[in-house]
């Protein structure tokens, strides 16, 4: 007598998709996967990727199947897809585990299929989605100005610097994040002005211009074989763009002192003006002497003078220790 073969246990496929990218734009693998399947599953009706299933005429029907369920239907060595929703199946893929750990269920086939994946920079979507939200739910955010947003500008920018000179890397991946959420956040207060509204892609668009244009060594026909030289493509190009009557034109007084010396001091250096220092009583004009020769040997004052401070503040708790 001719012993029958076994049936084979079937396939199931788990098919992903990113919310970050366009609906509709799925990997070929996973088209294959969806047109070939005997059946094709999904438990969200308002699925975004459901009205472009069905116009490739591929019939998926609505269930939430529990782990058993789903491997009944590969019975028979059918192959079935189960779209899944956003959020993800915990429950799904758990329950596919414990049948698998319990040894007394033929599994059948299990894949993973990425529909689509992340690119690079998806996850700022996910940023300005959810400051969308806060903009219109929080009674906090809702509120905010540009102007009374202003401080935490500087107070996000100083404390990302401080997080860069103490070299934690933990730190300055958290203060990037706060100083992006400035950017967001002031994009999203943008777009409800009423006279010139911008929005997050057209800041985006701006810089994005801006770098292309000022990097022809990149993007063009130009060459840059140093730093020096690129330094020069963007001076050029930026003196261009500006118009600016001053070498002084642009630079904000409102930073550190330290800084705006240093910066003032680059500005005359690089257009080649021979402006001495002014003279006169105080303090304030040999600190001022000293940014500029700080500058002239290619070291920021500023930075200078934060380490040192940071060396004063050790030493002072350290002199707290001992008396303590």
């Amino acid at each position: 007598m001719t012993e029958e073969a076994p049936v084979a246990p079937g396939r199931i496929v788990l098919l992903t998709a990113s919310h970050r990218v366009a609906p509709g734009l799925l990997s070929w693998p996973a088209w294959q996967a969806l047109h070939a399947a005997d059946q094709v599953l999904c438990a969200d009706d308002e699925h975004p990727q459901l009205p472009y299933l069905r116009e490739a005429g591929i019939t998926v029907e609505g269930a939430a199947p529990t782990a058993q369920e789903l491997v009944d239907a590969c019975a028979g060595g059918r192959t079935v897809v189960y779209v899944t929703v956003g959020e993800g199946d915990r429950a799904l893929t758990d329950g596919l585990a414990r049948l698998a750990g319990s040894g007394r269920v033929r599994m059948p086939d299990l894949e993973l299929l990425p529909g689509s994946y992340d690119l690079p920079g998806a996850r700022l979507l996910d940023l300005v989605q959810v400051m969308d939200r806060i903009r219109k739910e929080c009674p906090w955010s809702s509120q905010q100005t540009h102007k009374g947003l202003a401080k935490y500008g500087i107070e996000e920018a100083y404390e990302l610097v401080e997080a860069i000179e103490e070299g934690d890397r933990d730190e300055l991946r958290e203060e990037l994040g706060d100083v992006l959420l400035q950017v967001v956040f002031h994009s999203r207060i943008a777009e409800e002005d009423a006279g010139e509204p911008f929005s997050i892609d057209d800041v985006a668009g701006t810089i994005v211009t801006k770098l292309i244009h000022r990097h022809p060594h990149v993007f063009g026909d130009e060459t840059a074989e140093t730093a020096e030289d690129v330094k020069a493509h963007w001076l050029r190009t930026k003196a261009i763009e500006k118009q600016r009557e001053s070498v002084t034109d642009g630079v904000p007084l409102g930073q550190p002192g330290l800084a705006l010396a240093a910066k003032l001091a680059s500005r005359v250096r690089t257009a080649g003006l021979d402006v001495p220092l002014p003279a006169g009583p105080g303090i304030g004009y040999e600190l001022l002497a000293l940014a500029a020769q700080a500058e002239a040997d290619g070291t920021d004052p500023e930075a200078a003078l934060r380490a040192a401070a940071r060396a004063y503040r050790d030493a002072i708790r350290a002199a707290e220790g001992q008396a303590g």
